[in-house]
């Protein structure tokens, strides 16, 4: 998909959007209802990304290394004799 045709589609979605929210105020209750739990949904999904990958990054970025976790160490079998 080029980026116009991404532009166009944000565009569109946009535009749907904002119609729905112009018609709100004379939906059904069951309409309300629905819109502001997929609405819901959305911010959340929104919120726990940017909370995932700030962790993230926080934790690869601003402590100096990667990962300070201690090294495992591999036991090895012990032989009999």
């Amino acid at each position: 998909m080029s980026s116009e045709g991404f532009l166009k589609e944000v565009q569109t979605i946009g535009e749907k959007f904002l119609l729905k929210l112009q018609k709100l105020p004379k939906a059904e209750p069951v309409e309300i209802v629905s819109f502001c739990i997929i609405l819901f949904f959305i911010v959340t999904v929104l919120s726990l990304m940017t909370l995932a990958c700030s962790c993230c990054c926080y934790r690869c970025c601003c402590n100096g290394s990667p990962d300070q976790r201690g090294r495992k160490i591999q036991i090895q079998p012990t032989a009999h004799v």
